[in-house]
C-alpha cells in the first residue's frame, strides 16, 4: 500500500486556494496585488498551522487583512484605506457570517501575528458590532409603539402610469429611519461604541421622523394612533400641526429607558446641528422628509452616503439587519424555536436569538461574577435588556450625587478647617489636576480609540468629582468617629489616597455609561499604579451603599485582575512596600 503524498496534497489545496480566491476578487472586483497577498499569508500560515472549516472562510480573513493595508489615492481626500471594498460585501460573497468572522479573525490575528494596532481595530469593529446589535434590539419595539405595523399595511400601487411615485410605505420609513441613524453614528465616532449614547442618538432620529410625520398632512396615516406621545387633539377633526416640531423625546425617555438630560444634549448639540448640515449640503431636501415629492430621494440620498462611508471608513454595513438574509448574515448559533410574534420583524426575531453564544462569551455588557467580594453584593435584580442596564446605571448614579455639587461640602470644609494643617488648597489642587489630564485623554484620538467631545469628559468629570468629595466625606465622618476626633491631617496630606480614589470615581463613572475606555485605561492615563487603585476599591464598596450590583462587581473584578496579574509586575509599588516591611509579608489587613 502506498501513502499518499503529503507535498501533492498540500499542492493541490493551495491551487484550490488560489482558485476560490480568484472567483473571490473577480466578484468583489478586486486588484491582483491584494489578492497575490492575500494568497501568500494563507499559504504560509496553512504551512504551520491546521485549518479547520472551510478554505473560503480563512481566505476572507487573508483577503480582509490585505485590503486593510492597501492604500488607494483619490481625487481630492489624499489617501484611503481598504480598496473601496467593505468587509460585508468580503463576508458575504465569502457567504461568512459575522459572528463567524470575529471567531476566525481572532484566531487568524494569533497565527499571522498581527500587530497590536490591527488587532485594536478588529476589536474596535466587534464592539460597534455589539452595540448596534442590542440598539437594533431596541429599535424595532419602539418603532411599533410610535408607528404603524409594516406587516399589517397592504402594498401601494400607483393609480396610473403618469402617477409614478407612491407614499412611502410603514416599510420604508423603517429602513430610512435605521440608515439614518447608522450614518449619523458614524459621522459621530466618539458616540459609535458608546452604548449610552447611540441609543439617545437613536431616539433623536425617532424623534425627528415623527415630527415629520406630524408636520406632513398626508402622512398621519403612517403614526399609531394609540402611541402615548400623539398631541392631545390629534384625533379630533380640526387638528393642526403646530409651527414648532413636536419633541417626544421626553416620552420615549419615559417610555424606554432613556435619559431625558443626556438625550437632549445629544439632540441639541450633535443631532440637530448634523441634520441641519445635511440639508445644507442638500443631502436632505423639502419641507417634510416624507413629502411624495421628497421622500424617495431623501432615502436614495443618506444610503448612497451611507454606503460611501462603508467604503471608505465603516468596513462593517449596519443595514445588515435590515436584510431578508439578516439571520445567515450576522450568524444564527442556534435554530430559532417558536413562533414570532405577530409584526415582529424577521432580522429583529433572528437577531433575539442569533446572538446568544456570542453574547455569553463577551464581558462588554455583563461584568462576570468576581470569586472575591460577594459580601457586598446586593440583592441580584431582575433581568433587563443592556440598554435598560446601562440606562439604568446611569440613573443610579446620578441619584446618588442628585442635589450635591462637584466641591467639598459645609461639613467637609469643617473638616478640613479642623485639621491643624488645611489640606483643602491642595485637595482641589489634585483633583482639578486629574480633571485636566482626564479631559485630555478622554477627548484625544488614538489607535485603540476615537476621541470623544469635550462636553462628554466634562459631564462625566463633574460625575466623578461629586462623587468624589461624597465620598471622602463620608469616610472623614467614619475615621473621626472611629479615632474620637484625633487630627485628619495626616491621612488628608496622602497625595496617592486622592488621587487613587478620584481614579476609582472616574471609573465608576465610566462602567456606568458602558464605555470603552475599560480599566486599566483610567490608571493608565493618570500614571496610577495598580496596587494603590487596589487599596481604595474595598474603602468605596463600604462608603457609597448606593452603587448598584453591577457596579460592585465591576470594581471586584478590577480587584481581581490585579491580584491576578497587575500588582506584580516589575514596577508594582507591592515591592517597595515589602522593602518597607523589611521583606516581611504584610498580613491581609495591612496589603489591604
Amino acid at each position: 500500500m502506498f501513502e499518499d503524498d503529503p507535498h501533492a496534497e498540500g499542492a493541490a489545496v493551495v491551487a484550490a486556494a488560489g482558485e476560490a480566491l480568484q472567483a473571490l476578487c473577480q466578484e468583489l472586483n478586486l486588484d491582483e496585488g491584494s489578492a497575490a497577498e492575500a494568497l501568500d499569508d494563507f499559504t504560509a500560515i496553512r504551512g504551520n498551522y491546521s485549518l479547520e472549516g472551510e478554505v473560503i472562510h480563512w481566505l476572507a480573513c487573508s483577503l480582509y487583512v490585505a485590503c486593510r493595508k492597501s492604500i488607494i489615492p483619490t481625487v481630492g481626500k489624499g489617501i484611503m484605506e481598504g480598496n473601496c471594498v467593505s468587509l460585508t460585501r468580503i463576508l458575504r460573497s465569502a457567504k461568512l457570517s459575522l459572528i463567524q468572522f470575529f471567531s476566525k479573525m481572532k484566531k487568524w490575528m494569533d497565527m499571522s501575528n498581527l500587530p497590536q494596532e490591527f488587532r485594536e481595530r478588529v476589536e474596535r469593529l466587534e464592539r460597534n458590532f455589539e452595540v448596534s446589535t442590542v440598539i437594533f434590539k431596541k429599535f424595532e419595539p419602539i418603532f411599533l409603539d410610535i408607528f404603524q405595523n409594516p406587516y399589517e399595511e397592504q402594498p401601494k400601487f400607483p393609480r396610473s402610469r403618469k402617477q409614478r411615485r407612491i407614499p412611502c410605505s410603514v416599510k420604508d420609513l423603517f429602513n430610512f429611519c435605521w440608515t439614518l441613524f447608522v450614518y449619523t453614528k458614524g459621522n459621530f465616532r466618539m458616540i459609535g461604541d458608546d452604548l449610552v449614547n447611540s441609543y439617545h442618538l437613536l431616539l433623536c432620529c425617532l424623534d425627528l421622523i415623527f415630527a415629520n410625520a406630524i408636520i406632513c398632512p398626508n402622512r398621519r396615516d403612517l403614526l399609531n394612533p394609540t402611541f402615548k406621545g400623539l398631541p392631545s387633539d390629534f384625533h379630533t377633526a380640526d387638528f393642526k400641526a403646530s409651527e414648532e416640531p413636536p419633541c417626544i423625546i421626553a416620552v420615549l425617555c419615559e417610555l424606554h429607558d432613556g435619559l431625558l438630560v443626556e438625550a437632549k444634549g445629544i439632540k441639541e448639540h450633535y443631532f440637530k446641528p448634523y441634520i441641519s448640515k445635511l440639508f445644507d449640503r442638500k443631502v436632505l431636501k423639502g419641507e417634510c422628509l416624507l413629502d411624495l415629492s421628497s421622500f424617495t430621494d431623501n432615502s436614495k440620498a443618506v444610503n448612497k452616503e451611507y454606503e460611501e462611508y462603508v467604503l471608505t471608513v465603516g468596513d462593517f454595513d449596519e443595514r445588515i439587519f435590515l436584510g431578508a438574509d439578516a439571520e445567515e448574515e450576522i450568524g444564527t448559533p442556534r435554530k430559532f424555536t417558536g413562533e414570532t410574534p405577530l409584526g415582529k420583524l424577521t432580522a429583529q426575531a433572528n437577531v433575539d436569538c442569533s446572538l446568544q453564544q456570542h453574547f455569553e462569551k463577551k464581558t462588554s455588557f455583563a461584568p462576570s461574577t468576581p470569586l472575591t467580594g460577594r459580601r457586598y453584593l446586593r440583592e441580584k435584580e431582575a433581568v433587563i435588556t443592556p440598554v435598560a442596564s446601562a440606562t439604568q446605571s446611569v440613573s443610579r448614579l446620578q441619584s446618588i450625587v442628585a442635589g450635591l455639587k462637584n466641591a467639598p461640602s459645609e461639613q467637609l470644609i469643617n473638616i478640613f478647617e479642623s485639621c491643624i494643617r488645611n489640606p483643602m488648597e491642595n485637595i482641589m489642587k489634585i483633583v482639578k489636576g486629574i480633571g485636566e489630564t482626564f479631559c485630555q485623554h478622554y477627548t484625544q484620538s488614538t489607535d485603540e480609540q476615537p476621541g470623544s467631545h469635550i462636553d462628554f469628559a466634562i459631564n462625566r468629570l463633574k460625575l466623578a468629582e461629586i462623587l468624589y468629595y461624597k465620598i471622602l466625606e463620608t469616610v472623614m465622618v467614619q475615621e473621626t468617629r472611629r479615632l474620637h476626633g484625633m487630627d485628619m491631617s495626616v491621612l488628608l496630606e496622602q497625595d496617592i489616597f486622592h488621587r487613587s480614589l478620584m481614579a476609582c470615581c472616574l471609573e465608576i463613572v465610566l462602567f456606568a455609561y458602558s464605555s470603552p475606555r475599560t480599566f486599566p485605561w483610567i490608571i493608565e492615563v493618570l500614571n496610577l499604579r495598580p496596587f494603590y487603585f487596589y487599596k481604595v476599591i474595598e474603602v468605596v464598596i463600604r462608603s457609597e451603599e448606593g452603587l448598584s450590583r453591577d457596579m460592585v462587581k465591576h470594581l471586584n473584578s478590577i480587584e481581581e485582575q490585579i491580584l491576578e496579574s497587575l500588582a506584580w509586575s516589575h514596577d508594582s509599588a507591592l515591592w517597595e512596600a515589602l522593602q518597607a516591611s523589611a521583606n516581611k509579608v504584610p498580613t491581609c489587613e495591612e496589603g489591604a
